[in-house]
């Protein structure tokens, strides 16, 4: 079984290889994938066959409307609709033309071969379930569930419609074949039949009352509109007769069948369209077909697993497609199903009735895969029947006349004699009954193993046929003739004879050889005893009995040097095939295999005196010869006729029936041998032929070789020519590849230069590039860090405003507090001047009074007085030195004292600097290691130079950390500085003031001196004390100024330092940033 995947393909073949049908009958299967799964299926929906029976459509899921041409092996897309179709019908009266049946509830007419829309109908509401179209092709019935509609096909235009009550339903509307009446079928199982062309109600067919409800849904009718099935929701088949509006029996199918989807009749050629085969598609996906007489099941297609969802059969009843639930299409060959309809058929069992209620009455019939099963009344009355028994005693006769199967052949004669011909149907199995065939397999198998016969092998050549399949066959049966006898294979004529039968038994080559044997053996008897001339015996007795019956004709035909080879050797080695038609020639041999084997010599001579009138008007040779090699104007009938009637009154003496044998079978189990025939002559030809054959095989081996060597030498010679052509043409070559090769060279060392140009361009680009992103890389660092430290600046900037801001505001207080100073210095001065006038008038008054005292002792002590005034003078001026020196001590210790509060002010002032140059200083170094960090993770995408870059990072933080240190060390070497500066002074002040003290106190005149002091002096020295202080407070404003301007100065460079750090960490990083980049680009 074959398998063709569509697939997008618009066109194709259905099947690659010529189809050998399986045991299930199946030709080829057909499928179409998915255009973007392929895994997936499309499904077909439905298929419709033309008229011709030879191509059908076929609609899928997707809208694509496909034409399948079975006969020519051809398949074509001629339709996208775009929507799924509902139903189809492909038999309109224009041939190119079929409608549609859409799911938008519309039905559209194409054209296939131009694939055009005709037209377009509309006006149903619901799904179109069936299309209908009238035997004439003009008009169409379109259903639905709720109505239908009747079209004409010409103008498409609606004529009538049919509206139901919604209670009701229909469930098909639809043409009865060869007649203008339409059938209506609803859901309450009423069938109604109508004219179309009045829409009249012709009649109605009676519900069935009795039994079970069938609820109609699927309907079938035969070809000649004489019978109607119906069958529904249950196992039950009504066949109705449509003539007599009765329903003829109830069919019972087997319990596995409980719905019947859909029911179709195999049509028969020889059936006259009263089909006997009904088709019945259950639920489980088997369609059964069963014989409606004798209610039995001949063959079956699909099965459990391969689901059918429905099926159309070929109007010729040659093919049946199939839509399986898979969505495939399957194409059966009906012959290979229905091998067994040409067998014998069973004894037909009937049940005659006269029951006067014939519509209530019926027969129900229970439906088997085995023998004829007696159909059972359903009503209670019992009709007996008579039964025809055979008398008990038997003539010779009657034995003589017995055929097989229990047929009688003077009956057959009598059916002959009546009506002419045999039935079609029965005809091949009435001839297989006359000729007594055998049917012995294994002696045709033995035969046919044989193979070809040598004498056919070119029988193409001599009688080519069209069809190989019949080609093949005739070639099979000539080998096993062949095989059988020798004479056979030599009797030029024997394709001739053979052809006829070959072709109507084609698909039997067992029955067409016992066919042609038993032809051969009876009706051509004494037919190669002059082998190899035509059989002049024979010749002979047609010629005396045409003397008989028509001597003018014989004594014209003798006249005109025309002999029995020419008018009667030609009908008898065609056996009539070139002269008449199928049916003439069917109809003739049922009366020569029913008759005696000298009627086919009378039927040649009849043939001859019924042709008289144009023989007559003959005179020349070639007229005669195409006269009984081609067809003429004559009624069989008439031939058959003028048969009889010279089998009958021709006389004992010359009547061929005296010289022929009577008819002699095959005999059973091996076939009779065949020798009557000159055998010296078969033998001597059959030698001579094979003599010859071998003569000629020789000489054509000899030719042969003869040839080879001539071929060989000629090759041999062209060989050398072409070497040495070779040669000289590869030299030429060899020179010109070589000059090719020096340009190519060349030209390569061209491109070389060239390239290496580009090279350097492309080098001196990227590089270009590599050092403008580099640069633009630097000037975006430098802008960031022109940006950060602009930042810095300004927050540097900030600081030292905001410190100067704090050192003004200082410095304002000191000029307050020196302001204040100043005032208690003055107030201080006048309370001293007070306290110096009042201690200087009352030192005046003590030292007027002691010079009044000092005058009476220095009148009295004179002498004394005189020898102590030098010690009293040194000591005056001692104790004035010491009071003095004592005074400026005490100023110096207050202005010491004053200096080194307004120092730990200042200093406390330089650590808050210090403090905040401290800060600045972690958050510089905070930014320096976010630098570092992000130069850290730039870095680190180069996983190669990630120890280098941190041993390169680590020598930087420790740089950093070195000139940290370095910086703190300087800050704290300045600060110990200043501290021991401080201490220093501290220290050198207390020395001084201890000294100081010690010599004071180590003077021996310090009490009497400061006791003995004169007032005046004190005064004098405290007013230099004061004049002192005054000077002091200059020095000390003097050197915080100082001090500021220094650190002012100390603290400038120190941040020059942490900008020249900075950059120089900046620089190095761009260094070793750039490194990493130019190794990348290289």
């Amino acid at each position: 079984m074959q398998t063709t995947d569509i697939g997008i393909k618009e066109d194709g073949k259905v099947w690659h290889r010529k189809p050998t049908p399986s045991n299930s009958g199946i030709m080829v299967t057909v499928t179409r994938s998915a255009p973007a799964n392929q895994s997936k299926t499309v499904r077909f929906l439905h298929v419709a066959f033309d008229t011709t029976g030879e191509s059908f459509l076929a609609g899928d899921h997707h809208g694509n409307i496909y034409v399948f041409d079975i006969s020519r092996n051809r398949f074509k897309l001629v339709q996208k609709t775009g929507q799924a179709c509902t139903a189809l019908a492909f038999n309109l009266r224009r041939t190119t033309e079929y409608l549609v049946a859409l799911a938008d509830c519309s039905v559209k007419c194409y054209d296939k071969d131009t694939k055009q829309l005709v037209s377009w109908m509309r006006g149903h509401e619901g799904a179109v379930s069936s299309l209908s179209v009238h035997s004439s092709g003009r008009y169409a019935i379109t259903t639905s569930s709720d109505t239908a509609q009747l079209w004409d096909l010409d103008t498409f235009q609606r004529k009538r419609k049919l509206n139901v009550r919604q209670t009701v339903g229909i469930q098909k509307v639809f043409f009865l074949p060869l007649s203008n009446t339409i059938l209506s079928c609803f859901n309450d199982d009423s069938i109604f039949a109508w004219e179309s062309d009045t829409l009249f109600c012709k009649y109605q067919l009676p519900v069935p009352q009795e039994g079970p409800r069938v609820h109609y849904k699927a309907f079938a009718v035969t070809q000649d509109g004489k019978t109607l099935a119906a069958g529904g929701r249950c196992n039950l088949l009504h066949l109705w007769c449509l003539d007599s509006r009765q329903l003829l029996r109830v069919v019972q199918m087997p319990p596995k069948v409980r719905t019947v989807r859909h029911l179709e009749f195999l049509p028969d050629s020889f059936d006259g369209g009263s089909s006997q085969i009904l088709g019945v598609l259950s639920q489980d996906g088997i369609m059964r077909f069963i014989n409606i007489h004798t209610c039995k099941q001949i063959f079956h297609i699909g099965s459990y697993d391969d689901a059918i969802t429905s099926a159309a059969i070929c109007p010729k009843g040659r093919h049946i497609v199939t839509v399986m639930d898979s969505g495939a299409l399957n194409i059966y060959n009906v012959q290979c199903l229905t091998q067994d309809i040409n067998k014998p058929p069973q004894p037909l069992v009937k049940l005659v009735t006269n029951s006067k209620n014939s519509g209530n009455s019926c027969l129900k019939v229970k439906v088997h895969s085995g023998a004829v099963q007696r159909p059972a009344k359903t009503s209670g009355r019992r009709v007996p029947a008579r039964v025809l028994r055979p008398p008990a005693v038997s003539t010779v006769d009657d034995k003589e006349n017995e055929l097989p199967a229990g047929l009688n052949k003077k009956r057959l004669q009598a059916l002959l004699r009546t009506f002419g011909e045999y039935p079609a149907k029965y005809r091949m199995f009435i001839w297989r009954s006359l000729l007594h065939l055998p049917e012995n397999h294994a002696s045709f198998s033995s035969l046919s193993d044989k193979g070809l016969h040598s004498a056919y092998l070119t029988l193409h050549d001599r009688y080519p046929i069209k069809s190989h399949k019949l080609q093949r066959g005739l070639q099979r049966v000539l080998s096993a003739l062949a095989h059988w006898s020798a004479i056979f294979g030599e009797t030029e004529y024997l394709p001739l004879v053979a052809f006829p039968f070959v072709k109507l038994f084609q698909n039997n080559p067992l029955i067409c050889f016992e066919v042609v044997a038993t032809v051969i053996v009876n009706w051509c008897q004494h037919w190669f005893e002059y082998f190899p001339n035509p059989p002049l015996n024979v010749l002979s007795m047609a010629e005396n009995v045409l003397a008989h019956h028509d001597k003018e004709l014989l004594q014209h035909l003798i006249d005109c040097g025309i002999t029995s080879q020419l008018y009667v050797w030609p009908l008898l080695e065609t056996l009539f095939s070139e002269v008449l038609t199928r049916d003439e020639w069917l109809k003739l041999f049922d009366n020569v295999f029913s008759n005696h084997p000298s009627f086919l010599l009378m039927a040649v001579v009849a043939y001859v005196i019924c042709c008289r009138a144009p023989l007559l008007l003959c005179s020349r040779k070639e007229d005669f010869e195409y006269f009984f090699h081609h067809r003429n104007n004559l009624d069989i009938s008439a031939l058959l006729k003028e048969t009889y009637r010279l089998m009958e009154s021709t006389p004992a003496d010359f009547h061929p029936s005296s010289m022929l044998s009577d008819f002699e079978p095959l005999t059973e189990g091996q076939y009779p041998v065949f020798n009557k025939y000159p055998t010296f002559v078969v033998e001597y030809q059959s030698q001579e032929r094979e003599r010859i054959r071998q003569q000629e095989m020789e000489y054509l081996r000899e030719k042969q070789a003869l040839q080879e060597l001539r071929s060989e030498a000629v090759r041999q010679q062209a060989e050398d020519e072409a070497w040495y052509k070779q040669q000289e043409l590869l030299q030429q070559a060899e020179e010109q590849r070589r000059r090719i090769l020096q340009e190519e060279e060349n030209k390569l060392t061209e491109q070389r230069a060239r390239l290496a140009a580009m090279k350097r361009e492309l080098k001196v680009k990227e590089l270009n590039l590599i050092d403008a992103a580099r640069r633009r890389f630097l000037t975006h660092q430098q802008e960031q860090r022109r940006t950060e430290l602009s930042k810095l600046d300004a927050e540097i900037q900030r600081k030292m405003a905001q410190r100067e801001q704090e050192t003004a505001a200082a410095v304002q207080d000191i000029e307050i507090r020196q302001m204040e100073l100043d005032a208690q210095r003055r107030l201080f001065e006048q309370q001293l001047a007070k306290e110096q006038e009042r201690v200087t008038q009352e030192t005046r008054a003590e030292v007027e009074t002691r010079q009044r005292r000092a005058e009476v002792e220095e009148s009295a002590f004179h002498d004394l007085i005189q020898t102590d005034a030098d010690l009293g003078l040194e000591t005056t001026r001692v104790l004035g030195a010491s009071l003095a020196e004592a005074g400026q001590l005490d100023l110096d210790a207050d202005w010491q004292t004053e200096v080194m509060r307004r120092l730990d002010r200042a200093d406390a002032e330089q650590v808050r600097r210090q403090q905040r140059l401290a800060e600045l200083s972690r958050e510089t170094r905070a930014k320096e290691e976010e630098l570092v960090q992000l130069m850290g993770r730039v870095e680190g995408k180069q996983w190669e130079d990630i120890i280098a870059k941190k041993a390169q990072l680590e020598e930087e933080r420790q740089a950093a950390a070195t000139a940290d240190n370095h910086r703190k060390t300087l800050v704290s070497q300045e600060i110990d500085e200043k501290g021991q500066h401080q201490n220093k002074l501290r220290r050198s002040q207390e020395e001084s003031l201890n000294n100081q003290w010690e010599r004071k106190l180590r003077s021996p005149c310090s009490a009497r001196g400061f006791l003995q002091k004169p007032e005046h002096e004190s005064s004098e020295t405290s007013n230099i004390c004061l004049n002192n202080q005054s000077t002091s407070d200059d020095s000390t404003t003097f050197s915080l100024d100082r001090c500021r301007t220094e650190l002012d100065r100390k603290e400038r460079e120190l941040i020059q330092e942490v900008r020249e750090l900075r950059q120089r960490l900046a620089a190095k990083a761009r260094a070793a940033e750039y490194t990493p980049q130019s190794t990348s680009s290289r």
